[in-house]
């Protein structure tokens, strides 16, 4: 085994490599004080800094110009491709959406990119509140998806805060009465508390032409779900300011006494009299309002189409992924039950996220 040595650097040569070292230490100042290396001070009031002039957002990611400053303060907003839902509906398209009951974040984005037309946030029968609304309607914007915010109450206070957020459309629920909606009209324009200067709405102040245009592209959406609403729908229809009707087919049933069976012939009897109310009017001439309405098992999104519906919601999200749930539960049920895929021999070339 070998035996390791210690041998001890003696003193003196630690104390001579010491002063070697202080030595050049010492010689730092004189190097720095040399000409070459003479720094003069910055004038402030002389010294000149290259200019670079602002970019201009455009719609097109490759088409980038220069643009002087005070271009700025008249281009401070992004144009943009993607045409309202106001907009479409006034060229005749017929718009496919869906509603967003769980307020998550998540869900909303899978909405936006599957491509629906629309995505009511649903304040409310969802348990959401505004921040959580916020949050959907961010994700939402990311995927260039119109999001429409469904009050809990006809209330000017909810209506100011979704408002604030800056939805697309505002949907008022239980409007029985002309009088109701003209109170649904009034939030956006009537008098009501301001911020427009650092809201969402008019992205935090950039867009200077929010307080002349957003009234142009704001959907006004009253939903009519109540036996008293349908006789007044012609009436609710033609309220200045009212874009949309919006049926509320299950709470209808629940007014006329058939909850549990929205089908009945009497209550569709009900809903065809609304519709032929709210399709007799004029929309976008100041007279008239769009008709919007939600798909039931008995009444498929093609149907309402047929009916001349401009903007159908085919689903719940909460009501999607439990049909899936449930379906997934019960193909793996009935797997155990009659064997394998292998042994079947009816494997499928699918991913289980498929």
């Amino acid at each position: 085994m070998p035996v390791l040595t210690y041998h001890p650097t003696p003193a003196s040569s630690i104390s001579s490599s010491l002063s070697s070292t202080l030595k050049n230490l010492s010689e730092v100042p004189l190097l720095l004080s040399k000409s070459h290396l003479n720094f003069k001070p910055l004038n402030p009031t002389s010294a000149t800094f290259p200019s670079f002039k602002p970019l201009k957002c455009t719609a097109s990611p490759s088409d980038i110009s220069l643009v002087d400053s005070d271009t700025i303060a008249t281009s401070a907003s992004c144009s943009t491709s993607h045409k309202s839902l106001k907009s479409r509906l006034q060229d005749g398209e017929t718009l496919y959406g869906l509603f967003l009951l769980s307020f998550c974040p998540t869900l909303a984005e899978i909405a936006g990119l599957s491509g629906y037309d629309f995505v009511v946030v649903d304040m409310e029968h969802g348990p959401g509140g505004i921040t959580e609304a916020l949050h959907c309607l961010l994700v939402l914007s990311a995927t260039a998806t119109p999001a429409i915010i469904r009050l809990p109450d006809c209330c000017p206070v909810w209506a100011k805060k979704a408002l604030d957020l800056g939805p697309q459309g505002i949907m008022f629920p239980m409007i029985d009465s002309p009088k109701m909606a003209r109170k649904a009209v009034f939030p956006p324009a009537g008098l009501r508390g301001s911020a427009h200067t650092v809201v969402r709405a008019s992205k935090y102040g950039i867009e200077q032409g929010y307080l002349s245009n957003y009234e142009d592209e704001l959907l006004i959406m009253c939903q009519v779900e109540s036996e008293e609403g349908v006789k007044k729908a012609e009436e609710i229809a033609a309220v200045d300011g009212v874009d949309y009707i919006q049926m509320g087919p299950l709470d209808l049933s629940a007014s006329m006494g058939y909850l549990r069976d929205p089908g009945h012939k009497k209550v569709r009897a009900m809903l065809r009299a609304a519709e032929k109310a709210v399709l007799g009017s004029k929309p976008g001439k100041g007279c008239g309002a769009y008709l919007a309405g939600f798909a039931m098992p008995h009444d498929a999104p093609a149907d309402l189409k047929s009916r001349g519906y401009n903007m159908v919601s085919g689903s719940v999200d909460v009501g999607l992924f439990r049909r899936a749930a449930l379906d997934d539960v019960k193909s793996f049920k009935l797997s155990l039950s009659e064997g394998s895929d292998d042994e079947s021999g009816d494997s499928k070339d699918e991913y289980w996220s498929e």
